[in-house]
Order: C-alpha cells, then structure tokens, then sequence
C-alpha cells in the first residue's frame, strides 16, 4: 500500500492549509455520515508532525502521511488524491492492490 499524491492536489492543499515547506498532512479515518472506503468512516486530514508515519510521500516540501495505528483503513488499498480542476477540490481514489 502507498500514497500517490499529484503535485496539483499538494498545491491545493497548500494553498487551503496555508502550508510551508516542511509542515505534514496527517490522513486518518474518521467516524462519517458519509462513506468512504468503508461504511461509517470517511478520510480525514489534520496539519500536524508525524509520530510513527509509516506510509508518507513527501510532494511540494509537504510530507502526506498515514500513521501505523491507521493503516487498517487502507489494507488492501493505494491511496491516491487528485486534484480535479472543474471543482477545485480533490478527490480520493482507493485502488485496490493487485496480487
């Protein structure tokens, strides 16, 4: 499992965080309304340094990562986020592994 981050979501994200070179996007899951990859919980995101970041890519001088406690909610998954310009918003995709 990895993250693919483009560098157009990275640059959104930087620009809607108010990101600096060096500072961390924390994915993790979260309870929801709405689904995600797995009912009842969605994906979310918090500016915050890693602990135990054991699947991170770092795009833009901006380290994305997941923590090992969180990785359940990727198993058998790659995550990748997108930018898609018609909403100027990003959008997860979860590509499932393939053996």
């Amino acid at each position: 499992m990895n993250i693919r981050m483009s560098s157009d979501a990275a640059r959104w994200y930087i620009r809607e965080l108010h990101l600096n070179k060096g500072d961390s996007v924390r994915f993790f899951p979260r309870y929801s309304s709405g689904g995600g990859l797995h009912p009842g919980f969605s994906l979310g995101i918090s500016v915050e340094q890693p602990s135990e970041d054991i699947l991170f890519q770092e795009v833009e001088g901006i380290r994305f990562f997941l923590e090992e406690r969180d990785l359940w909610y990727l198993k058998g998954y790659h995550l990748v986020v997108d930018y898609v310009a018609s909403h100027d918003d990003i959008e997860y995709i979860y590509e499932e592994i393939q053996a």
